[in-house]
């Protein structure tokens, strides 16, 4: 990838390391919200957010993928 290599992985290492923190963090806190009763659904909240942020990781990876996909096609493309 050359020179491109940091440009199109920069964006998305920031999107994915962004989304393990939040993941990360809201696990860490419903597992705190279940010692309390009266926090149980929040925490259960906190677990389904977590859950859906599960799926988002291999979502950012795809896009990654496509976006460089299509870049290099477009860069084959105007070489021939």
């Amino acid at each position: 990838m050359g020179k491109h290599d940091l440009f199109f992985k920069k964006n998305y290492n920031i999107l994915y390391t962004l989304n393990d923190i939040l993941l990360g963090l809201w696990f860490f806190i419903g597992s705190i919200f279940f010692y309390f009763e009266s926090l149980k659904t929040w925490g259960v909240t906190l677990f389904v957010i977590g859950s859906f942020q599960l799926l988002i990781r291999p979502t950012i990876r795809l896009v990654h993928r496509f976006h460089l996909r299509k870049h290099y096609k477009k860069e084959y493309e105007k070489k021939q």
